[in-house]
């Protein structure tokens, strides 16, 4: 059996002004995406939808073909030109023919041509091989168009935020597609969403109403569906279509599939309130927090989520403001990962470690969909210590892969380490303090761009978020 496994994944934020060009989906953000055996040796074991996916395909004793890993942190829509050099990829390796497709895709791809980047990709995958049956895996945060289900022979989606299943959902994707193959099985999908945009910080599966849904899906897998998937959108894109869906996936029983999809999507409307998130002032939120620093405890760090700004969500990772008022309010013993700026890191690499160094940080793109620009903080502080801020992850999200912050520099200013880094990601895993000599369980304070993914890696050292 030859089995054709690839990646093409984006959470695009039509908001952001981070262009999303080729580089962006490399492993070190400034060439090409990676394919063949580099690609298997560096998923292979690892806790993603990839790592998954060939563990089924070796399992089978399947020969693979992986023409193109292409994944790229949250951000603008995708230019056209990475879009159709990534598409191609996959469309000319199917061309030649096989006898299974793997995909792992996000769900909320736009490209500066397409709403439905995923459901381009399986058009033009469809208008060379119409019969090829698919295996697609996608993000908790797809928006759902009718060609991601349509064109596709089973779809599984993510039960978990923080995304601690990615493994598991491929798994189950590719072994029903086998089953399909060998054994006659016939995925039967129903689809449907709801006039809905749940906020990410509502979505997270440690919370109701997204906990029950989950929990009830899983349920339904159990009694005895394919795969049942509860999809609570991406709402940072301006498209016909972001928000709450279901898909069911029956062994050949469309009316089963109808019955589970409504009984999902009926409960989600029924709690909607419940997924509106309830703002409070950032200086209020700085007190409390500094109040309950200033208590002497031995149980951890307190944790500040400057959330608003989370690269996972599409945020720029270089807005100034919580960090601001940390500062203003006297925060001290805090670290802080971090700000994108690779002119400060250049700086402050430049400076080298040891010296005082003057520099504008952050604030320096502007939000032209907002119409805000954000402001550069003007700070002067030690240059602590310059890395080439790479290190394993550890955690149950991801597990094995390397992360990568690009050249990272530790700005310290009074008692305050502030990391700038030169790559956009999200910071879950402690080893992003620990990559740049700090020891985050001993610090008074840890403050991340992070909305709900940061639970993986730091709940459990954290006392009080």
């Amino acid at each position: 059996m030859h089995i054709i496994i690839a990646q093409m994944s984006h959470e695009t934020n039509t908001y952001s002004p981070v262009i999303s060009d080729l580089a962006r989906f490399s492993p070190g953000g400034n060439g090409t995406p990676i394919a063949g055996d580099a690609a298997r040796e560096m998923f292979r074991g690892t806790a993603s939808c990839m790592g998954g996916y060939l563990m089924v395909a070796e399992a089978a004793d399947a020969q693979i073909t992986i023409p193109i890993v292409a994944g790229a942190p949250p951000s603008g829509s995708v230019e056209d030109e990475a879009y159709d050099y990534i598409t191609e990829k996959i469309v000319s390796a199917v061309a030649q023919g096989c006898d299974a497709l793997f995909l792992d895709l996000h769900g909320a791809m736009v490209t500066c041509s397409h709403e439905d980047g995923e459901g381009e990709l399986l058009r033009r995958i469809r208008d060379v091989n119409p019969d090829v049956p698919i295996a697609v895996a996608l993000d908790m945060h797809a928006n759902l168009y009718d060609d991601i289900v349509g064109l596709s022979t089973i779809v599984a989606g993510y039960h978990t935020y923080p995304h601690i299943d990615m493994y598991e959902t491929a798994e189950l994707a590719g072994k029903i597609l086998l089953e399909h193959i060998v054994n006659g099985v016939k995925p039967t999908m129903a689809w449907g969403n709801n006039p809905m945009l749940p906020h990410i910080m509502r979505q997270g599966t440690d919370d109701q109403p997204n906990r029950a849904l989950q929990a009830r899906a899983q349920e339904m897998e159990r009694d005895g569906a394919l795969a049942v998937s509860v999809f609570t959108g991406f709402p940072h894109a301006d498209i016909t279509q972001a928000g709450f869906s279901v898909v069911v996936a029956t062994d050949n029983d469309p009316e089963l599939a109808h019955q589970l999809r409504d009984e999902l999507l009926d409960e989600a409307w029924a709690q909607r309130k419940h997924f509106v998130y309830q703002l409070e002032p950032l200086e209020q939120s700085v007190v409390k927090a500094r109040l309950l620093g200033e208590s002497q405890s031995d149980e951890g760090p307190v944790l500040i989520l400057d959330h608003y700004d989370n690269t996972a969500s599409g945020g720029t990772m270089d807005t100034t403001n919580v960090l601001a008022e940390v500062l203003a309010q006297g925060l001290e013993d805090l670290a802080f990962c971090g700000i994108y700026d690779p002119d400060a890191v250049k700086v402050m690499r430049d400076a080298g470690v040891g010296n005082e160094v003057s520099l504008s940080l952050g604030g320096k793109l502007a939000m032209p969909a907002l119409q805000r620009h954000s402001h550069p903080l003007n700070l002067t502080g030690r240059v602590r210590l310059i890395s080439e801020g790479r290190f394993p992850t550890t955690i149950a999200m991801g597990r094995g892969l390397i992360t990568d912050m690009g050249v990272t520099a530790v700005l310290t200013v009074g008692t305050v380490d502030i990391m700038v880094v030169s790559r956009h990601f999200e910071p879950v895993d402690p080893g992003c303090f620990r990559a740049v000599g700090i020891e985050p369980t001993e610090r008074r304070f840890l403050m991340l761009k992070s909305r709900i993914h940061y639970r993986v890696g730091f709940r459990d050292l954290a006392r009080e978020v």
